[in-house]
């Protein structure tokens, strides 16, 4: 069972989120702090006490905006220690997300919370620390991915995905209509994408063959036109993606 701790300035917040995890079934002990400095004590008393203490603390739920403190600032203090608790974000701002997760945050939920969506947190938090049951994971749409809006998960249909662009551990799709973070390598989408026309260009971009409209060639460098942007090819792609494009219907 997690032992969880969560961390939030606003107290309607702070009661709320620990409504939700303290009806987790695979939530042992929640506890709340109204501030980062608060949380920092009690997990320095958790560590002190040792894994198997009574103030021991598995993973923290925290938010990013607080005065004085801020999530992000005792997220890097926590990588710092030998043994810190899992930590997942808690936050009503979509703008942090690559560098909660440079930080090595298990997840990264969108406020309001849902039930269902926290839930999917402690399935993460849970599965790195070897506790509860785990809960099998359904294969994933392949005509779909699911993202995340104002903390609502929709479904974003992967024709309508013009490319791709790594940030750190997250990737961002883009569309004409719009673009979404998600909690997915390039290399993995890459992989998953192939089959459907998506090639990668360079280190940092994949994208979808039937949105490239011009393939431009420029004093030695190549570049694409998808939709209004214009993208580099690295040298090592440029020969694969003019065989491809050549052989498009």
């Amino acid at each position: 069972m997690l032992r969880a701790l969560a961390v939030d300035d606003e107290r309607p917040s702070l009661e709320e989120l620990l409504y939700l995890l303290n009806a987790d079934p695979r939530i042992g002990s929640a506890e709340g702090a109204g501030d980062a400095t608060e949380a920092l004590r009690r997990i320095n008393r958790a560590l002190e006490s040792g894994p198997a203490g009574p103030e021991a603390i598995d993973v923290v739920f925290l938010d990013i905006n607080m005065p004085g403190l801020d999530g992000l600032d005792l997220a890097r203090l926590l990588s710092g220690f030998a043994k810190p608790p899992l930590v997942v974000f808690v936050t009503a701002h979509e703008d942090f997300a690559v560098q909660a997760f440079d930080l090595k945050a298990v997840d990264y939920v969108l406020k309001p919370v849902r039930k269902e969506r926290l839930a999917e947190a402690v399935r993460r938090a849970a599965e790195r620390t070897d506790t509860g049951p785990r809960i099998p994971v359904h294969e994933p749409d392949p005509d779909h991915i699911p993202v995340e809006l104002g903390g609502v998960t929709r479904f974003v249909a992967v024709d309508d995905i013009t490319h791709v662009e790594a940030q750190g551990d997250y990737a961002r799709l883009h569309t004409d209509k719009g673009s979404h973070l998600v909690r997915i390598p390039l290399s993995t989408l890459e992989e998953r994408w192939r089959s459907r026309g998506f090639v990668r260009i360079h280190r940092r971009h994949l994208v979808a063959l039937r949105h490239i409209g011009e393939l431009r060639l420029d004093a030695g460098t190549v570049s694409v036109l998808v939709g209004d942007e214009e993208l580099q090819v690295s040298r090592r792609h440029a020969r694969e993606l003019r065989d491809l494009l050549m052989r498009r219907p």
